[in-house]
Formats: C-alpha cells, structure tokens, sequence
C-alpha cells in the first residue's frame, strides 16, 4: 500500500457515494445507525472504520458486503505472489529495453508455445517491483492446458481480494461483483498484476485493474486484440530467438570450453530447435548431462529423425520434436512413468504418487524419476517431489494409450484416499472414523505416518495438489476412491482452515458422491461442505447442506451420521440465535453419540447444550454441561477441543461476574491451544484475555494482549479479526 496513503480512503468514498445516492445527509445517516455525524464525516474523509460501522452502514445503504468488504481490507498486507524468474537468462534485450522505457499499463506478450513469454514477463516483473510498493500480484490462467481447464475469472478474483485482506466470506458471488469490489479495492494503490498465460479476452477483461497507479502484464499463445483495444496495451510478441542469442543461451548451459571446441555444431543444435527459448534449453541441458557425447552427436541424432524441416518451423511441433528425441532415449520403465505423470494435474507429484499411477514399489518409482531429472524430462523440487513443465507434461499425457488412463488414475486418487486417511488417524487419533477407505492393492502402498507433525507436513506440502487430484477422479469417474478422498482430509481442514482449497474440494467431492447414487456418501460430503460454509459465515448455504445431510442420513439408516449432522446444525442454531433448535438438535445428538459410545460427538453436544444454558442466564447448568464437555475432550487428548471448551467456560464466568476466573480460564485455553499448535484458537484466546482485561480496566495489560492476537492472526492471513482488533485497541466513542 502507498506510505502516507489515508488508510480509510477507500472506504470513505464508497460510504460517501452510497449515501448521497440515497439523498442522504451526514445527519441523516447518524440518526439511523447511531454513530455521530461527526464521526461519519472523519470516516468519509480517511479515518478508518470500525467493523461495527462498516456492518450497520453496509446494512442500511444496501452495500451488498461491499463496505465491509472495503473496511477489512484496508489493512491488507503487501501480496508478493510472482515465482522466481530463471537464472540463466539470456537475450530478449531488445523487448526489456521496450518494457523498461515504455512505462505502459497495460503489456501483452503473445507468441507460441515455448517461446519464453513467462520467462519474459517474470524476467521484467523482478526488475519493475520497486514501481510498484504496494506488491505484485499473479495467477496463472491455465489458458492453453490441453487436459486442464482455464482458471474461472471469479476464481482469480476470490484469490486476488483474499491476498489483499478481503476476508473469504466477504467475496461476493457474481462475476460483475468481484470484479467491481477488486477494482474498488486497488483504487488507490500500485500494484502490478501478472495474468500468466490467458486464453483468451472474456477471462481477462474481469481481471483487470482501473487504477492510474496498477500496471498488468499478459501473456498468452493469442493475440488478445480487444484487450489492446480497451487497454491501449503495449504489444511485445515472441518469436524465436537470434541465432546469435540461441547460441549464447547453450554456451551459458554447456559452458564456454565446450562450446569453443564445437562451434559449429553448436551453431547447427540452435538451428534444429528452431531458435525457441524452451527447445533450446532441453536440448542444452541434455548436452549437459552428457559430457561423453559431441554435440555433433546430438545434431546428428536430430537430423536422422527425418524432421530438420518440422524442427525449423515456427510452431510448436519443434518442441514435440525435441520432447521426442529426449524421450526416445529411455527404456520402457523411464518411458512409461514419463508417460503417465502427464496426467497428474497438480504443480508437483511426489514419489508415492508416482508410483501409485504406474502401479509401481516407492524404491523402483524413486529411482526412474531420479532418472527422468537426469534428462530434464522432470525436475527435482524437494525431497521426493518433482514436477513437470506444463508444455513436457502436455507432450507425455498425448503418450499414454486410452486403456492405461482410467486405471492409471483410479490407482492415483486411490493412494491419496488411503494416504489422506492415515494422515487423518494420526493427526486426531480420538476421533471416530466413519469413513471405509478403498484398499490399495501392492505393490502400491500408502504412506505411513509416526506422529501429527509427520502427517501434518504431508498434507501441507500436497495442499496444492488436492484440487487438482479430486477434479481428476471425478473426469474419470473414480467417484468412490474420489469422494472419499475428499472426506479423509476432514483433519487438516478443521486444523489449518484452507478455506478455498476445504470448500473447492468438497464441491467437486459432491458431485462425485452424487454418481455412486449412496445417500450416505451425499451425506457425509454434505455435512463436510456445510461446515465449511458455517465457519466461513455463509449461513444460508451451511443450513441448506446439514438439512440435506440430515435428510440423507435418515434415509440411509445411517443413525452415528444422522448425529454428527444434528450436532452440526446444532452448532448453526447456536451461530444463528435460534438456541430453541440448538437445544433440541443438541439433544437428539446427544442421544445417538451415547448409544454408539463416541464420546468425541458426546463431548461437542454437551458444549452446545452448555451455550443454550447459558444463553438461558442458568450458568450453572452451563457450566456443569462444559465441564462434562472438557472432561471428554480431556480424557480423548483433543487438545484444540479442550481450548475451545475452555473459552466457552470463561465467557460463562464474566457474564457472571467472576473477571478473575474468567481469566484463569483463558490462560489455560491458551496453553492448551498453543500445546495443540492451534493457531487460531491461541489468538482468540488472546483476544477475549484482553477483553476481561479491558473490562477490569487494565488497559495497558489488554492493549498488549490485543497486540499478541493481532500479531497471530496476521501470521495466518486472517485480516477480518486484524481490523476487529485494531478497532478495540483504539475505539472512536459516540460524539467523536
């Protein structure tokens, strides 16, 4: 964000417009929220707002979420999302010294596949940062992906406003909206956004920013001819290299004392990859790797192919070329893995993965992938991950035969169904499993995991890859290993809260569980997605699933699961007010967790029926009700259970009275959460010390404990409870 730019500009002006198109004066405004027309006239001029502003105005002026949306995310953080560029580059002065003078807001680099339009934009985007200090934003469209379809604009756009502090549940719905919200939300600031690889101008008109200040880089296999119009962009269309810059890019590889000893066969290797940035590499490095070959070895190889016409063209047969002749050079273990990693979706793929798709032992997959790096078919990223690049994984998916897919994927999705599902009994052993996963059959074998933190360290590094995966088994029709894939990640979810990946997930998930035509199955997805939702604060969906879920669970006899959706609807009750239906979905779940003996389900209804209590002012009885709760959790070990049942008791003793045991309570809450590694229960507990705090008027002491929350939720991207906090440390009073 701009230094010294007013942090409520944007907020103000969007409050000011919308109050004058009502015909409405400052103090008319004040007399139908309650907040002075003093105070409105400080927001409307640059003061920021507090949430309790933000929600009553955007409820009286129609805002649509729009204002809160605003007020949350002025405190966004500075996103700096572009990838690292490549290190050795080489060549395209000609085009940065157009980029660097130009100072244009809009570019567009077009040209053909492999011709080093992202290594072009990267390359420059590194350069131009410190044009812009409010950071860099960018996404790949995925607009040229032969097996993946392109990025949604809506999806860019929820991904954007969330890295610029606008809270998940204050992205709206339509396409229209969140791009006006994005527009309103970069207004003020200079930003550059990156559209990597766009299909076309409908996914790319939605994306782009308004602001004087933002610039946006494209590039794409098209020309984009009304996006130039509209933008007035820069053009910068690749083609292939120079002669001399594709010779300097393989003497940078090979190094100079070999080039210096084949200098013409060097020069004949750039003319067979057709001068293209990305042929030019692969074959270079494949010179590289083999030190014992003459690179008049490598031409001649290229020559015997019978395709020196095709390889000098301009197109994107010289890449399948060059993908060919590295491809022809491995046995057939090599070549078939090669093959079928191309129909992994995700940006990396481990080795378990790997060997599960070529139904292969871990040791035998490790060691051909080890190989393929070796021919720069794949590149190692970590330990046991590698990935491909999209073009090379374009060329090996075209490779695998039709009756290799379906069984290939279905392999796939069911190692990471039963490799999700150890991780889930590691990280929340106590819990009760409803899930029945699929067996693998050897030599694939899933992944084993000693402790939380090994199997929490699993799902963090395949996060990127769980979308992807499942979208794959449902275009396969794999809907059971897929659906139930879904369901297995239920521990993560609740542990780290991944709001769009939980959420994306289950979608996709639902549709699965909707094929095999088992109502259980809809129902166990359905309660997973509607918890999602409640915790987001989308309400209205949340109740629609658990009453689905309920529906479902019924019809299928399927009482344990009938429970946890009554417990889950109970919880929604308590969210909503509605503490009579709390009440009685908590004890009907109540009941069916007792017979079946989950004390997990046993401990959750109690805590709801505890809240109705107390909402009852009968604080007794509530608390009696939470001691059985955190009696449960404490005898199962659900640390991150515990804490919240601990918060729950302390709100219970201030209503009351009692501040001091109200505190006792949090501060163990905190203990646990933070034993627990639960992060978001160790700012709330952080938070409400310093409400009690506030309370006893030990201001300072609850300033400090609202500076700790608020340092917490920033470490973990929570934006909305950021400003909340900021709000509560510095009140603006009524008559302001």
């Amino acid at each position: 964000m701009v230094r010294g730019r007013t942090e409520g500009a944007l907020f103000g002006r969007e409050l000011r417009r919308l109050r004058q198109q009502r015909g409405l004066s400052l103090r008319d405004l004040s007399k139908l929220i309650g907040f002075t027309p003093g105070y409105l006239s400080k927001v409307e001029n640059g003061r920021p707002p507090s949430p309790e502003l933000a929600r009553a105005c955007d409820d009286t002026l129609g805002g649509g979420g729009a204002l809160v949306a605003l007020a949350s995310a002025e405190a966004a953080v500075r996103p700096a999302q572009l990838p690292a560029g490549i290190r050795r580059f080489v060549g395209r002065d000609e085009q940065l010294t157009l980029l660097h003078s130009a100072g244009a807001q809009a570019v567009i680099v077009d040209g053909p596949p492999g011709s080093g339009k992202t290594t072009l934009a990267l390359r420059w985007a590194h350069h131009a940062v410190d044009r812009f200090p409010d950071g860099q934003l960018y996404v790949d469209l995925r607009g040229h992906s032969r097996h993946a379809q392109p990025v949604e604009p809506r999806v860019a756009l929820a991904e954007f406003l969330i890295a610029l502090g606008v809270p998940a549940s204050g992205v709206p719905d339509g396409l229209d909206r969140c791009a006006a919200l994005f527009r309103s939300v970069v207004a003020d600031r200079k930003l550059l956004v990156v559209l990597d690889n766009a299909a076309d101008g409908d996914q790319v008109r939605p994306l782009l920013p308004a602001a004087p200040g933002c610039a946006v880089m494209i590039t794409s296999r098209e020309r984009l001819s009304s996006v130039a119009v509209q933008t007035n962009a820069l053009r910068v269309t690749l083609g292939p290299m120079t002669p001399a810059d594709s010779v300097a890019l393989i003497r940078r590889v090979i190094g100079d004392e070999r080039a210096d000893a084949e200098p013409r066969a060097v020069t004949d290797l750039a003319v067979r990859c057709g001068f293209l940035p990305l042929a030019l590499r692969i074959a270079a490095e494949r010179a590289l790797a083999q030190p014992h070959y003459l690179i008049r070895d490598l031409v001649d190889e290229l020559d015997a192919d019978g395709r020196l016409e095709v390889l000098s063209t301009f197109d994107s047969v010289a890449l399948r070329t060059v993908f060919e002749w590295s491809y022809r050079r491995l046995d057939e273990p090599c070549a078939r893995l090669f093959r079928l990693l191309g129909l992994h979706r995700g940006p990396h793929i481990s080795t378990g993965a790997a060997a599960a798709l070529a139904d292969l032992p871990m040791a035998t997959a490790r060691s051909l992938l080890d190989r393929l790096a070796g021919s720069h078919l794949a590149q190692a990223v970590g330990r046991d991950r590698y990935q491909l690049h999209d073009l090379l994984r374009e060329y090996a998916a075209e490779l695998v035969a039709a009756e290799e897919r379906g069984p290939a994927v279905a392999r796939m999705v069911t190692w990471y169904q039963a490799t999700a599902y150890a991780a889930g009994l590691a990280l929340a052993p106590f819990r009760v499993e409803e899930l029945d996963p699929d067996p693998l059959t050897p030599p694939v074998m899933a992944l084993a995991f000693a402790d939380h933190d090994t199997a929490l360290g699993w799902c963090d590094a395949e996060l990127p890859n769980f979308v992807p995966v499942v979208q794959l088994g449902l275009e396969h029709r794999v809907c059971g290993p897929t659906w139930k894939f879904a369901v297995a990640l239920w521990n993560y979810w609740l542990h780290r809260k991944p709001w769009t990946v939980w959420v994306r997930t289950q979608e996709l998930a639902l549709t699965a569980a909707e094929r095999t035509g088992d109502p259980n199955a809809e129902g166990c997805v359905s309660v997973n997605l509607a918890e999602a939702y409640r915790r987001m604060g989308d309400f209205v969906q949340s109740t629609q699933l658990y009453m689905r879920a309920l529906r479902l669970r019924q019809q299928s006899n399927d009482p344990l699961g009938e429970a946890w959706s009554l417990a889950g609807a109970a919880f929604l009750a308590v969210d909503n007010g509605d503490m009579a239906r709390a009440d009685e979905f908590a004890a009907q779940a109540l009941a069916l967790f007792r017979e079946f003996d989950d004390q997990e389900g046993v401990g959750l209804a109690l805590v709801t029926i505890g809240d109705v209590h107390r909402s009852q002012g009968r604080f007794d009885d509530a608390l009696s009700a939470m001691a059985g709760s955190l009696a449960v959790q404490e005898s199962l070990g659900a640390r991150e259970a515990q804490s919240w049942v601990l918060m729950k008791m302390a709100a219970v003793h201030a209503d009351r009275g009692h501040p001091d045991i109200a505190l006792r309570e949090l501060h163990q809450a905190l203990a646990t959460s933070r034993s627990a590694g639960d992060r978001w229960a160790e700012a709330e507990a952080l938070s409400r010390i310093g409400d009690v705090l506030a309370d006893l008027g030990r201001l300072p002491e609850a300033r400090q404990s609202w500076a700790a929350a608020q340092a917490v939720y920033e470490d973990i991207g929570d934006p909305t409870h950021i400003e909340a906090l900021r709000a509560r440390a510095n009140p603006e009073p009524l008559g302001a």
